[in-house]
């Protein structure tokens, strides 16, 4: 398995936070502890580094994940948008 994570700044808290932006566990290992292993080393460097909090984003339709993330972090209710473009100004 892989884990992508950004340690960032934001407007609205003190402590930095995690954006964990990629995850990932060959399927034929899922269900074995892996993502939950990865999530929690992010945890981890969570607390190394002081942040004071880990979040991502998943697809609704990402049943099999939202099992764990279920057990291991709470969903706040966002939804997220986004554009990819073009970006003319407008």
């Amino acid at each position: 398995g892989l884990v992508h994570y950004l340690l960032h700044r934001s407007t609205t808290a003190i402590a930095p936070s995690i954006y964990l932006q990629d995850l990932f566990t060959d399927a034929n290992l899922r269900g074995a502890g892996i993502g939950r292993a990865l999530i929690e080393g992010v945890y981890a460097e969570a607390g190394r580094t002081g942040a004071g909090r880990v979040y991502w984003h998943t697809h609704e339709t990402n049943i099999t994940a939202r099992h764990l993330y279920d057990r291991i972090a709470t969903n706040g209710g966002f939804i997220m948008y986004s554009h990819a473009g073009p970006f003319d100004g407008h």
